[in-house]
């Protein structure tokens, strides 16, 4: 009788454990009624595998298969009933080519409230190009879709996703902890405008890796309220460099705190390292930054600070920048300038930059040491700094 429950126990382990270990659920787009033909509206498919991994007790995987997928807006809901959620493409979703029907949505692929979600691969196409066309010539033109945007979501992973000619951002990050973009390539015109690469703001503990970014804005911008943000090993040009900012252009704002930019190369770009605000009251600050092990080829302004940010001269003339800027390090940062100016620090004549620090940083104009310019800006050099620090 003894044998007998032990051969019953150990059967019902058996089968506890294979049940317990059974492979996640899967769920293929195209079985939800997708099509890989670039035309048949998909969105509805989409979201019915959405609503089924999101409602998996399990951990749960959405299947995109090789093909292109045509995509109106989509709202990628939750919270989830589980929270590991992966999403693997290894086709390209692409966006209405008449931007009209996206252009005023905001964004095209959109995440909010979810936690525990990883995109694996896949191509996302924006179609851009002609909301770019509109928006060059002066013509009234809708504002344009991010391209994937996440809103207070935690602990995502995106690897090896490629976003191409979104109409406006690419990726964007409001409100969300614990990311990790690798492997990420962004790919657009030089002219093509407001397509800043990845946009992280009111976020923390965010780390981009090994990304490759081409565009006609920011490589990467840096938004209010950001901390804790790592970028390391990325590419940038075309575009206008790795910007912290624009900040302050509301009164009450939160700051931008522990940024490190690492192992950075800057091709042809409008700027490098950058730091700017809107020249007008505000509460917000920037402190705790290192950049450090940067590369400039032919760059416009390989290192800036302007605390005088005011497009169009609207809202602010007249005014200055309440944005504190301080313990800012520049370390080991070398190259080409496309300007004579390589390094210049326009700094708040109220609040001047504090604790400003120069380290290894050899900066060329044609062949010759460039020149840096410095305004309300307090620090110091060490080692080899070219052009001679003003500060």
């Amino acid at each position: 009788m003894c044998y007998f429950h032990f051969l019953i126990s150990i059967l019902l382990l058996s089968i506890f454990n294979t049940s317990s270990l059974a492979a996640p659920p899967s769920y293929n787009v195209v079985s939800f009624g997708a099509k890989p033909d670039g035309r048949t509206d998909s969105t509805k498919a989409f979201l019915s595998a959405w609503a089924n991994a999101c409602g998996s007790p399990r951990a749960a995987t959405i299947y995109v298969p090789p093909g292109r997928f045509f995509l109106r807006n989509v709202a990628f809901q939750g919270p989830c009933k589980n929270n590991r959620i992966t999403i693997r493409i290894d086709g390209t979703l692409v966006a209405p080519s008449d931007y009209r029907v996206i252009g005023n949505a905001g964004n095209w692929l959109f995440f909010q409230h979810v936690d525990g979600v990883t995109l694996n691969s896949g191509i996302l196409d924006g179609q851009g190009t002609a909301l770019w066309a509109c928006k060059n010539s002066g013509k009234n033109c809708p504002s344009g879709a991010t391209s994937m945007g996440f809103s207070n979501c935690n602990n995502i992973a995106i690897n090896g996703l490629t976003s191409l000619n979104s109409q406006m951002y690419h990726v964007v990050f409001n409100g969300c902890n614990n990311v990790k973009l690798k492997g990420v390539k962004v790919l657009a015109s030089g002219n093509s405008p407001n397509t800043d690469g990845i946009h992280v703001q009111l976020s923390s503990d965010v780390t981009i890796l090994n990304t490759r970014i081409s565009t006609g804005d920011d490589c990467v911008s840096i938004g209010p309220g950001t901390s804790n943000l790592w970028i390391e090993n990325v590419a940038c040009g075309p575009g206008h460099g790795i910007s912290i900012g624009s900040l302050g252009k509301d009164l009450n704002e939160a700051g931008v705190q522990n940024v490190t930019v690492k192992t950075v190369t800057f091709t042809g770009t409008q700027n490098g390292l950058r730091i700017k605000s809107w020249g007008r009251p505000s509460n917000g600050f920037a402190r705790n930054i290192l950049f450090r092990n940067a590369i400039m080829k032919n760059v416009q302004n390989p290192i800036i600070i302007d605390q005088n940010y005011c497009p169009d001269n609207i809202g602010c003339p007249g005014q200055v920048s309440g944005v504190k800027i301080s313990d800012v390090t520049y370390q080991d940062v070398h190259g080409t300038s496309a300007t004579e100016v390589a390094v210049n620090f326009d700094c708040s004549s109220k609040y001047p930059c504090s604790r400003i620090r120069l380290e290894d940083v050899k900066l060329t104009y044609k062949n010759q040491p460039a020149a840096a310019s410095c305004s309300h800006a307090d620090g110091s050099a060490s080692g080899l700094v070219q052009p001679k620090g003003c500060l």
